[in-house]
């Protein structure tokens, strides 16, 4: 079935530009979500959700079953099948409501990599059996800012607090756990994963296993500096050099992590600060 906005489908391929001048209601959606302020949250009662990985979270723990993910184009086609599936294992039974998509993230980057990705997200929820209703799209040009002929992305990061489903500007300091170890996955090349468990209320990280990593000797030679400039399409600012998955994927590497061993954490919610109550994600660029 179609993606729709407003009951309406949409017309693809076009830009997002394009989409929301034929969609205003989008375009005033991205406006107000592009006027937040920046809210801190965490580390109590976060559940981060790093570069290829999702989350999903029962009826039961909040305003029906919600899902998180940070997709950053590496196999499009394979991950939005995965994100249906797995929102649809939890709403299965559900009498009532609407599949709905909010997409927030990327920039006019030099190398056209976030419009690419938001082409790509657009033309896999269209080619789905449901109908998926399009509710926010706050990407590529509606997220971007130009500055002394740069060009930089103007949310970084986004949260969703699942007890009222509300959608705002975030900011992480804390991005665990095991922060490093799931940089890692994603440096290697790892898939898109599942790492929370609603049932048992878990987040289960691993087992993950990686080859060598290629050219690892040079990248170790580098200096941080040096690894954000190469490894980014722009300038980093002051949020990129708080982005630090490529750097710990440097420092993971440079402990002689011995690669193709399983490497695996669990963790429980802790109680006594409130369990999981709001998911979120970091989201910078395409290729972030």
């Amino acid at each position: 079935m179609p993606l729709l906005v407003e009951g309406r489908r949409v017309r693809l391929p076009q830009s997002a530009g394009d989409l929301v001048r034929a969609h205003p209601c989008l375009e005033e959606r991205a406006r107000l979500l592009r006027g937040q302020s920046v809210q801190q949250v965490g580390p109590q009662g976060l559940l981060y959700v790093q570069q290829r990985e999702l989350a999903v979270t029962s009826p039961q723990d909040g305003n029906g079953a919600t899902c998180l993910t940070h997709c950053d184009g590496t196999d499009t086609r394979a991950e939005v099948p995965l994100i249906m599936s797995s929102i649809r294992s939890f709403s299965e039974h559900a009498q009532c409501g609407r599949l709905e998509v909010h997409l927030v993230g990327g920039f006019s980057d030099d190398r056209q990599l976030s419009q690419k990705l938001t082409h790509q997200l657009l033309s896999e929820f269209d080619r789905q059996e449901e109908d998926i209703h399009l509710v926010t799209l706050c990407v590529t040009e509606l997220n971007d800012r130009e500055e002394n002929e740069n060009h930089f992305p103007i949310i970084y990061g986004i949260a969703v607090n699942i007890k009222t489903a509300e959608i705002y500007r975030a900011s992480f300091p804390d991005r665990g756990p095991e922060e490093e170890l799931r940089a890692a996955r994603a440096l290697t090349g790892g898939p898109m994963i599942s790492i929370y468990d609603a049932k048992t209320e878990q987040l289960r990280i691993g087992p993950y296993s990686w080859m060598p990593f290629p050219h690892v000797d040079f990248w170790l030679q580098q200096d941080d500096k040096q690894i954000l400039e190469r490894t980014v399409p722009w300038k980093p600012g002051p949020a990129l050099q708080k982005e630090r998955r490529w750097l710990m994927g440097k420092d993971l590497f440079s402990r002689k992590l011995n690669p193709g061993s399983p490497k695996t954490a669990t963790c429980w919610p802790d109680r006594d600060r409130g369990g999981c109550t709001e998911r979120a994600s970091d989201f910078t660029s395409a290729e972030a």
